[in-house]
């Protein structure tokens, strides 16, 4: 009986041995393409890392500046003067402020004619 179940197998694998190797090979070439960890997959998580960076850097460049910005306002007196002048509309002592008004309104009355 066992002679009888080694011949069939032996003939099946011949006969049949070339297909499922090749069914096998395909399957796993889709799945190293198109499997959670495949080759689609990882180049999308590239891309999201190359991203992840060039955002990174972004806000490092953006917090050494606010880092500079802060550093001014506590040490540089030209900075807080100019503030203060912008800002709060303040004055040395002996000058005149003289606010004038925003341009909108004129701009709105000079259209309608």
């Amino acid at each position: 009986m066992t002679v009888n179940f080694q011949e069939k197998f032996q003939r099946l694998l011949a006969n049949y041995g070339r297909h499922v190797l090749f069914i096998c090979v395909v399957i796993l070439f889709v799945h190293n393409v198109f499997g959670t960890h495949g080759f689609i997959s990882m180049h999308r998580k590239q891309q999201e890392i190359q991203k992840v960076k060039a955002d990174l850097d972004r806000l490092n460049k953006e917090n050494t500046t606010l880092e500079q910005d802060v550093q001014d306002l506590k040490t540089d007196p030209q900075t807080i003067e100019k503030i203060a002048r912008e800002e709060f509309g303040q004055s040395r002592p002996g000058e005149i402020v003289i606010k004038l008004p925003s341009q909108a309104p004129v701009e709105a009355a000079a259209a309608k004619p």
